[in-house]
């Protein structure tokens, strides 16, 4: 019955975190990754799954959402002739090298290190959605071959650390080089899915001891809460996108790039003293 109780439990905090991240992803655009692993993360430590390995389970099960996003998202972007088929192929080499690196080295850390990189980088995202503009530009052509060799992997590599997708640093490099801001975002998506699906399946051959993680779990990826989530999100992100074309979404994204900054120093706090 414990066990039982531990579920339902669960479950009712997953179906709460998947409708919000919905409706956050469909109001401000901004990837369900930077707000499901932090509350994965809380979730399962409040349920007593707080191994030193946690932070590898949040980061491979938001990737794991993360490919089916990706794809509804590339998808749609598509039909409307917003992809820039171009960019992701010249770029997608070096991002799937950069994912796998980014694995590998998480499935190394401690849940300590990971929270650390979270909360610096996740400080770093928060300003620039609070204080970025749309018309900082360093060039009106994109990166070329040395430059892209350089950056793809790099997006890669912290995206797979982050648990994220390709939207909090495809779009900003993208908009930088010169890509209107709507194919920016479109191509982004289709970072996300050669991020997620390299990393999602090195997670899921993680080794970890058992016990260490919820019911349900593949190596570093758990089932439920990814299938929760999934379900929860094609539920609600439609309402998130409805209330973007009735409110003004600018006030909105400072706000969540101020939650965004308490969430990542928090983490840090966490790490730092337990």
């Amino acid at each position: 019955m414990e066990n039982i109780g531990l579920l339902m439990s669960l479950l009712g905090v997953l179906i709460v975190i998947g409708a919000v991240a919905g409706v956050l992803a469909g109001l401000l655009g901004v990837g369900g990754g930077i707000v499901l692993v932090p509350a994965f993360f809380y979730t399962f430590q409040s349920l007593g799954y707080d191994s030193p390995a946690l932070m590898q389970l949040c980061l491979g099960t938001s990737l794991a959402t993360i490919v089916v996003t990706s794809m509804r998202s590339i998808a749609s972007h598509n039909r409307k002739g917003a992809v820039d088929w171009t960019i992701l192929r010249t770029w997608a080499p070096g991002i799937i090298i950069g994912a796998l690196l980014g694995v590998l080295v998480a499935s190394q850390l401690r849940s300590a290190e990971l929270q650390v990189m979270f909360g610096c980088i996740g400080l770093l995202i928060s300003l620039y959605m609070a204080f970025g503009k749309s018309e900082w530009q360093i060039s009106d052509q994109m990166p070329g071959i040395v430059t892209r060799s350089v950056l793809s992997p790099i997006v890669g590599f912290l995206s797979a650390m982050m648990g994220i997708g390709g939207g909090s640093f495809g779009v900003p490099i993208m908009t930088l080089y010169g890509r209107p801001i709507h194919r920016a975002v479109a191509t982004a998506a289709g970072f996300g899915l050669t991020i997620a699906v390299p990393s999602v399946i090195g997670f899921l051959l993680v080794k970890v001891p058992e016990g260490a993680f919820p019911p349900g779990s593949v190596g570093a990826v758990n089932l439920p809460a990814f299938l929760v989530v999934i379900c929860m999100t094609t539920l609600t992100a439609p309402l998130g996108a409805k209330l973007a074309h009735a409110t003004d979404p600018k006030p909105l994204k400072r706000f969540f790039a101020g939650f965004l900054f308490l969430v990542a120093l928090n983490m840090l706090r966490k790490a730092w003293f337990g």
